[in-house]
């Protein structure tokens, strides 16, 4: 684990962040508090691809006819 002042961590950020980038741990301290430099992973974005289109699963889906008419359960809420 490296720690060391901001002061000094300026100078020698580069050196710093191949540290991080190997794995290690980098500590900078300034008045009482401590920072951590980490290394945050880049995430490829996920390729396109398609465009959903509207009517794609016809046929797949079954509405039934009653699907709008009320729950038989709420009837007696209903009335």
């Amino acid at each position: 684990m490296i720690r060391i002042s901001v002061e000094e961590a300026q100078k020698r950020f580069g050196e710093l962040l191949t540290a991080a980038r190997a794995g290690e741990i980098v500590e900078l301290e300034q008045n009482g508090d401590t920072f951590r430099l980490t290394v945050v992973p880049s995430r490829p974005r996920p390729p396109v691809t398609a465009v959903p289109k509207a009517g794609r699963l016809k046929g797949q889906l079954v509405v039934p006819n009653d699907f709008d008419e009320p729950l038989e359960e709420l009837r007696e809420y209903m009335e």
